[in-house]
């Protein structure tokens, strides 16, 4: 009998410190409600100072696991997506198991930023057809860029929120996963990002002093990484899954620009009603934001049973992934 992965729960993650647009005008003035009017931000939500990436993680799949009906101990493997991560080794997926107290489940990190996520379905998705021993995968994404950015002196902090998205895949006799594409430019490494605290650059104090080991836009990526990537992912999808893309029921992009989907989706000829957007609540929450979105719109029911789904996500170096899925 064929093994198939299906996405049987999901779950999602906010914070409860609240920062708002306007009171991020106080200190940052007129800027804030411009970045507002072209990404559709209002506000963001912080975790607690004591807090770590992990924590956020554990909610979203505690709250992933009492949707799909099952206890920790099910897992066979936990996939976290995040580029905000606990330490820099371990891996934070095994703080996750830990706190979780997911005992039977191996763990590993996938650091691919918004990409992580359909990164993850993918391969959890190619686990559960190929590995007859396990049944259950979470995949989860995380981020608490904030604590990482000098969020009362930076500007760029406007786009970062905290929160965690995870899904659980579990066996089908029928098909879930469809089908995936990855796309990945290098060449834009150096734009944003962390880029002391590595081998590249060790944390000294002269890095600290400079602030280079928090995170920084160094240079603005151009529109086109999403404009045109998002509808060549979306197209790849469709051709490696042998669908029309007219015969997508539900599309969801990384979260960081309402307006982008909605350029994405005229590209595609598709009805902006059949995606959904996060940011304008939640803020750009980075690795956790697809697996966020996703989770709000099954809770909102905008997803339904036999529906096929696209997970399209840009992160930064960048990567891209794309996966699709057939919903139980």
């Amino acid at each position: 009998m064929p093994r198939y992965a299906s996405i049987i729960g999901t779950g999602a993650y906010v914070p409860p410190i609240e920062r708002s647009n306007a009171a991020m005008f106080e200190r940052f003035g007129e800027v804030i409600y411009k970045f507002e009017a072209s990404s559709g931000i209002k506000t963001r939500w912080y975790a607690p100072d004591d807090w770590a990436t992990s924590d956020l993680a554990v909610e979203a799949g505690k709250a992933a696991l009492k949707d799909a009906g099952l206890q920790p101990t099910d897992l066979d493997m936990i996939i976290l997506g995040t580029d905000s991560p606990d330490y820099i080794t371990p891996a934070t997926s095994v703080v996750v198991q830990h706190k979780l107290g997911a005992v039977n489940a191996g763990t590993f990190d996938i650091g691919c930023a918004c990409a992580s996520f359909p990164t993850g379905l993918n391969i959890a998705s190619g686990l559960l057809a190929t590995s007859p021993h396990m049944k259950y995968v979470m995949v989860v994404g995380a981020y608490m860029m904030h604590k990482l950015s000098d969020w009362q002196n930076d500007v760029i902090s406007f786009f970062y929120g905290d929160g965690a998205g995870a899904a659980i895949l579990g066996v089908s006799d029928k098909p879930g996963f469809v089908t995936s594409t990855f796309f990945a430019d290098g060449s834009y490494h150096k734009h944003w990002g962390i880029y002391a605290g590595g081998t590249y650059e060790p944390v000294t104090a002269e890095a600290v002093q400079a602030g280079r080991h928090q995170v920084k836009l160094v240079t603005a990526f151009p529109p086109e990484v999403n404009h045109v990537g998002w509808p060549a992912r979306m197209r790849e999808l469709a051709a490696n899954g042998k669908f029309d893309l007219q015969d997508i029921d539900f599309a969801l992009f990384t979260q960081v620009r309402q307006p982008s989907i909605k350029l994405v989706m005229d590209d595609l000829g598709l009805p902006i009603e059949k995606s959904h957007w996060i940011m304008d609540k939640w803020g750009y929450t980075g690795s956790a934001c697809i697996p966020m979105v996703f989770d709000d719109a099954m809770k909102l029911g905008q997803i339904k049973s036999g529906d096929l789904v696209t997970f399209v996500g840009s992160g930064v170096g960048y990567n891209q992934a794309g996966s699709a899925f057939i919903m139980p």
